[in-house]
């Protein structure tokens, strides 16, 4: 199954980035072959409408699931509409994250918030 985190680096050594939408890579990582590949969030950096276009490029890796600590109702809705489970990550190490998901100990994520719509990004 192939998965998707957002990351702060391109190191299996990274930590899950806090912010989905503006986390500068997505880690695409299988979890029966164990290849894994980080993918450039290009939305980043954008004005506005990051959490959707994010969502979109984790959606074309063809991924199963999204681990992260939190997510967008907006992302949350094109997640639906391409299948992919959201999961809720419990630290803020990746491979833990990959650990525990592929044990079945990571939750699914019901609540999304609205999205910052250019507010300040820094706090919550």
């Amino acid at each position: 199954m192939k998965i998707a985190i957002p990351t702060d680096s391109q190191s299996m050594e990274s930590t899950v980035c806090a912010s989905f939408g503006r986390a500068p890579y997505f880690l695409i990582y299988d979890t029966e072959t164990k290849d894994y590949a980080f993918v450039a969030n290009t939305a980043a950096s954008g004005t506005g409408g990051a959490g959707i276009m994010a969502a979109q490029i984790v959606a074309d890796q063809k991924v199963s699931a999204l681990l992260t600590p939190r997510c967008g109702q907006n992302a949350a809705d094109v997640f639906q509409s391409a299948d992919i489970k959201l999961y809720r990550t419990n630290t803020d190490s990746v491979k833990d994250n990959i650990e525990a998901f592929v044990k079945g100990e990571l939750p699914l994520l019901a609540d999304f918030h609205a999205g910052f719509h250019g507010r300040n990004r820094g706090g919550r």
